[in-house]
């Protein structure tokens, strides 16, 4: 009878910690998300952008769209992050030499040599037939240059203007425009015909 006991406790407790590791990522994305609602100023780039490019990865890769455009998102990316860390450094006014170079160093190792060690960058079955370049590595830099375009020219028509935007959410809509439309030229360049 008391081992009966013990294993309906037991049980219990194995479904309550299942519950629990089931509501854990609920709490934080919550967390996450609301945090979001209290943010007192917008950074460099905004995080709707950011969630939009981190959005464009995983739907990319989800659908199976050819890597030179997943690695354009994954270029956006990588320079969102390179701008938010700039400005949260900047706030903080932490300054040393050279720090927009190890930023940017940092962020493009933290994700190209993990993709090069699991053997998706440097497939040799994977390279854009013209030149022998990595489809995923020609698409982080085609899509880094084209959102730091973009970001670049936001804030130069925004000065031009005031310091006011043309348009609503044109913070959000420049940096990402150039990424959508190569996406669509990359699409009818690289789809089976």
């Amino acid at each position: 009878m008391s081992n009966n006991i013990h294993l309906l406790k037991s049980a219990r407790s194995d479904r309550v910690a299942i519950l629990w590791g089931k509501k854990i990522p609920i709490h934080f994305l919550s967390i996450f998300a609301i945090s979001f609602l209290f943010a007192k100023k917008a950074w460099a780039v905004c995080p709707i952008c950011t969630i939009a490019v981190g959005a464009g990865v995983g739907l990319s890769r989800w659908l199976g769209i050819d890597d030179t455009i997943t690695g354009l998102w994954v270029g956006g990316l990588i320079v969102s992050m390179i701008t938010w860390t700039e400005s949260w450094l900047e706030k903080k006014n932490i300054h040393f030499k050279g720090r927009i170079f190890v930023n940017i160093l940092g962020y493009y190792a933290l994700i190209v040599i993990p993709l090069y060690y699991s053997k998706i960058i440097g497939n040799p079955l994977n390279t854009l037939c013209a030149c022998g370049l990595d489809k995923l590595l020609f698409g982080i830099i085609t899509g880094s240059l084209a959102f730091w375009f973009g970001a670049s020219w936001y804030f130069y028509l925004k000065e031009k203007n005031d310091g006011h935007a043309y348009f609503p959410f044109q913070k959000v809509v420049m940096p990402v425009l150039p990424l959508i439309i190569l996406s669509i030229i990359y699409y009818f360049l690289t789809a089976p015909h």
